[in-house]
């Protein structure tokens, strides 16, 4: 295969997460800022004063950073949406994924380079060729198959469409994460029910439920296979990848900013290397085994390769929540750090640990990072085994502040 530079996106919901993500091994990081982004509800989202800091840690690591202002926006958005978009171009934001005609113009006026969202909804070449005019990257719309992206790929470099900085316009897919059942994500159910509007990044969803079918004239309950007929299965395409690559697409993004920074690492890590395998043609099906076993790990609801290879129907979830075969227990957090013999102090707060136990660390410098407690050091002295109130010490590569968590790795 003819080499080529294509972009590992990965969510960052948190300090946590995007260092996870730059550990990983991700090209780019996608955040949000205050509440006009659709993961207003369900993480927490940076502020305004992070910006600075967002930009400064990306660059260190030689990636990019973009922010995303994705929501419905309203007039009363337009004093906010300004503020942040000031501060983007202050702090050279690598570019904003918007949807809302508003928040382009306002790019256009302060030219700031701009992706166009899935939540414009771009299914056609027409459409590419529109937004082309205000943007360099296009999200395409979650339904499409791989033969339609393959077409509009072909169509973009036959039509010679340029995006606004004179380069080829680049397309952009998700390959990995949480779906929704309604188009591109542009779901009202949660606005019907709670007046919590999905579109503004307030979704309850309430479309995981479990419901009864009911039929009102004869009151008998329909029998259906599946308790859960809204909810979708968690996309995975990192045993298909090879075909997403072949479409024409030259940006991959992960979903999660609402996931945490063992889920984040995990997935950008399996990606980065299914990425690289396709490209220098060591893609195998044993490795595609190895990367479906590790994601099954971290936080999912099952997974389908989604609409890409042309299915008529999706596949639904049998339960509400994830079915991640392994989850972390909140141990306690760090205390202190001895940097002349690399040793990291931690308090246990809650649970316990004996020796063999697997650990994970997560912190804003550190990412995320696994340990196994091999010896159990215990109020300075060896022990089999450590419980609340206890400060335990072992090995650690690199510096711990007050902010890194410890957490105990068990099988779900």
């Amino acid at each position: 295969m003819k080499e080529r530079t294509i972009e590992l996106l990965s969510p960052a919901g948190s300090f946590e997460a995007m260092q996870a993500a730059i550990n990983a091994g991700a090209n780019a990081v996608y955040f949000g800022v205050e509440q006009l982004n659709m993961r207003t509800r369900s993480s927490n989202s940076f502020e305004i004063s992070d910006l600075k800091e967002i930009k400064s840690i990306c660059s260190k690591n030689g990636i990019k950073c973009y922010i995303t202002l994705n929501t419905v926006m309203y007039e009363h958005d337009m004093q906010l949406l300004l503020s942040i978009l000031q501060e983007v171009k202050k702090q050279g934001i690598d570019a904003v994924i918007a949807a809302d005609f508003a928040v382009i113009q306002y790019c256009q006026q302060l030219q700031i380079p701009l992706h166009v969202s899935t939540q414009a909804n771009v299914s056609n070449i027409e459409s590419v060729q529109f937004f082309a005019q205000f943007s360099d990257v296009v999200v395409l719309a979650r339904e499409l198959t791989l033969k339609q992206v393959e077409h509009i790929s072909k169509e973009i470099k036959r039509r010679n469409i340029r995006g606004i900085s004179g380069e080829l316009i680049k397309i952009e897919l998700f390959v990995h994460g949480a779906l929704c059942m309604a188009i591109s994500g542009k779901c009202y159910l949660s606005l019907h029910t709670q007046n919590a509007a999905a579109n503004r990044g307030a979704c309850i969803q309430n479309c995981r439920r479990s419901y009864t079918v009911k039929d009102t004239e004869t009151n008998e309950e329909l029998v259906i296979d599946n308790e859960y007929i809204m909810s979708p299965k968690d996309l995975c395409t990192v045993d298909i990848l090879d075909q997403l690559i072949n479409s024409g697409v030259e940006v991959l993004k992960i979903e999660g900013r609402s996931k945490g920074a063992d889920y984040v690492h995990e997935v950008t890590a399996c990606y980065r290397e299914a990425l690289d395998s396709v490209l220098d043609n060591t893609y195998t099906e044993e490795k595609k085994k190895n990367w479906l076993d590790r994601l099954s790990k971290v936080y999912n609801r099952g997974f389908w390769e989604g609409y890409y290879l042309g299915r008529k129907l999706g596949e639904w979830t049998s339960t509400p929540g994830s079915i991640a075969e392994e989850r972390k227990i909140y141990l306690g957090k760090s205390t202190n750090y001895y940097p002349k013999i690399k040793v990291g102090e931690f308090l246990i707060e809650a649970g316990n640990i004996k020796e063999g136990d697997e650990l994970m660390i997560i912190g804003p410098s550190i990412g995320m990072a696994k340990e196994v407690a091999h010896t159990l050091i215990v109020n300075g002295e060896k022990a089999e085994l450590a419980s609340k109130g206890d400060k335990i010490t072992f090995p650690f590569p690199n510096k711990l502040t007050g902010q890194d968590k410890l957490y105990k790795i068990v099988k779900s």
